[in-house]
């Protein structure tokens, strides 16, 4: 767990683009993720192998790997199976983070089952669930995961318009492994107050990485 140690206390620059927008490029988000540490980052949360092996190239930090894949139009998408964990373990990075929703999956399988398998194959390996709501993180420590984060708050159906930093406070009482706050934690002020509650690390992604965002809401704010 030296890894985590790594973190503790820190941010974590989420640096992803999908296909359908503009930084998309493995090579965009390996400068992007050396911008992240000039800036002071102390870990990156990355998608795609493709992804993770230029930021490697870049910097040498902490990497929650993810792989987001699509399987038909069902919702979970977050390194969805164990084709997904397979890759990101053979690729080697620190930290694994899968959906820990309680929505059903893409291969039907329980999260149970496929945490259980995953920990047998990869005994060494740290998972993290990214959760919605306090239930499914008390899920997620109970079948064995090491770490969660509230990546999910806002996005499941069922916790659409939830305050992220009320969430947040929630889970970190309900569980005893670390909660890393993730999820719309999109100011400084917020990162800090995540911290304050007792969060163990913070991850911000399109406040720092996604510029057609942050343009949208200076332009929101400046039309009204």
């Amino acid at each position: 767990m030296d890894k985590l140690n790594k973190i503790k206390g820190k941010l974590i620059v989420s640096c992803q683009a999908l296909p359908e927008e503009p930084l998309h490029s493995s090579f965009i988000m390996g400068r992007m993720a050396y911008a992240a540490y000039i800036g002071g980052a102390s870990g990156i949360r990355a998608n795609t192998i493709a992804d993770i092996q230029e930021i490697k190239k870049n910097v040498n930090l902490p990497i929650i790997g993810i792989i987001k894949q699509q399987y038909g139009d069902n919702q979970v998408y977050i390194t969805p199976t164990m084709k997904e964990i397979d890759a990101l373990v053979f690729e080697g990075v620190d930290i694994i983070a899968i959906d820990g929703t309680k929505r059903e999956r893409p291969d039907g399988r329980k999260l149970e089952d496929l945490i259980k398998e995953a920990r047998l194959k990869y005994p060494n390996q740290i998972f993290m669930a990214d959760i919605s709501c306090v239930e499914e993180a008390i899920m997620a420590e109970k079948i064995g995961f090491d770490i969660v984060g509230t990546t999910l708050v806002g996005y499941t159906e069922y916790t659409k318009g939830n305050d992220p930093i009320v969430e947040l406070e929630k889970v970190i009482k309900s569980v005893s492994i670390p909660v890393i706050g993730e999820g719309n934690l999109d100011t400084p002020t917020k990162a800090k107050k995540a911290l304050d509650l007792g969060a163990f690390a913070v991850v911000v992604g399109g406040a720092i990485t996604r510029p057609q965002q942050i343009t949208k809401k200076f332009v929101i704010e400046m039309e009204k």
